[in-house]
């Protein structure tokens, strides 16, 4: 075996010294390099305490995004900001303001470049107690609605992974989503962190609570206590519908707004069942006092045309629910019904600055 020639000056003795030493002290610094990691902040998992108001039950939760302080804040400033949408343009609270309880004035708010589409922008208020979400239940839960606006191009018009590429090159937001979920900015964690927020959204507080569950007799009027009556009375069945604490029963119905259902047809669109043609979500009622135009198009411009739509027994479509019927109410029924509803408004809910960026 041939053995290695060794140096024979002290030079090159030294000089392989000191090229062993250059040698190591590269590698070692390319394994700090490989093996150290950006300092990334310290995930918060500190829960959200939510305050619910009497008779409303936990919101629902889901097991991969249990709702934190430090995803409500995130997803606050997401609903604020108009980086979600494609010029800059828009943002969540565009089409839900909050003096309106989140929802808009307007039959079909605009999207980019004023696109329309083709359905009235709901209030979000209670919406942590949906299921299924949008008017045709086409989305499966809260936790993934926001996408569909996004990427709507008749709304905010930006794929959610251009959303993600600007948010992740934002330090601030970076910094934010590894706060909130440990990783940056996609498609999962931005629709998890505007739900957290919206989930916050629970309005329970109006003149009805205040007279049924905190024993105020002087919350509503003598007008809204009759409407109240009227509206749960079983000769209107209003309540058949908009039951329980939201006012809501969460099913799919067709209360015949149109004689056919062409440019929607509701949850048709979603379950190909001809029997869902032209059925949509039973709102809640809560805020309704703010929240006109109504109906799925925004068809109806105020109260008094709902309730002349319900009085007249609906426009008579074959698949119109058999509840829908003519009425007959007389004047006076009719205010105290719209007192009634009016009485539904939640004062403290459009204020709470919690809903606010600061």
């Amino acid at each position: 075996m041939r053995q290695l020639r060794q140096p024979t000056s002290l030079l090159q003795q030294g000089m392989l010294r000191l090229s062993r030493w250059i040698i190591l002290f590269q590698c070692g610094w390319l394994v700090l390099g490989c093996n150290e990691e950006p300092s990334q902040p310290a995930v918060d998992t500190t829960p959200y305490q939510f305050e619910l108001p009497a008779g409303f039950p936990a919101p629902l939760e889901s097991e991969s995004n249990p709702t934190t302080v430090a995803k409500v804040e995130l997803g606050k400033r997401l609903f604020y900001d108009p980086i979600l949408s494609a010029d800059f343009s828009l943002s969540c609270n565009s089409c839900h303001k909050q003096e309106l309880a989140f929802a808009d004035d307007i039959a079909i708010s605009p999207g980019v470049d004023g696109a329309l589409g083709f359905r009235n922008a709901p209030t979000l208020a209670n919406v942590a107690y949906l299921g299924l979400m949008h008017k045709d239940g086409g989305v499966p839960k809260l936790d993934m609605q926001a996408g569909t606006p996004i990427e709507d191009m008749a709304e905010m018009n930006l794929s959610i992974f251009d959303a993600a590429d600007r948010l992740n090159a934002d330090a601030e937001y970076a910094r934010a989503f590894q706060t909130a979920f440990g990783r940056k900015a996609d498609a999962f964690t931005i629709t998890r962190a505007l739900a957290a927020f919206q989930k916050t959204m629970i309005s329970g507080n109006s003149a009805y609570d205040q007279y049924t569950y905190q024993q105020d007799d002087t919350a509503l009027s003598e007008a809204a206590i009759r409407g109240m009556e009227l509206f749960f009375s079983e000769e209107l069945a209003c309540s058949s519908c908009h039951s329980g604490f939201n006012f809501t029963d969460n099913t799919f119905q067709n209360n015949g707004t149109k004689e056919e259902y062409i440019s929607d047809q509701g949850r048709f669109r979603i379950t190909w069942d001809s029997l869902d043609m032209g059925s949509f979500r039973v709102p809640t009622l809560r805020n309704v006092a703010l929240t006109a135009p109504y109906m799925h198009d925004g068809s109806l411009a105020d109260l008094d045309a709902v309730l002349a739509h319900y009085d007249q027994g609906g426009k008579g479509h074959p698949l119109q629910d058999e509840r829908i019927r003519p009425l007959n109410l007389s004047a006076q029924q009719k205010e105290d019904l719209k007192a009634f509803l009016s009485s539904l408004t939640d004062e403290q809910f459009i204020r709470d600055e919690r809903y606010r960026l600061e």
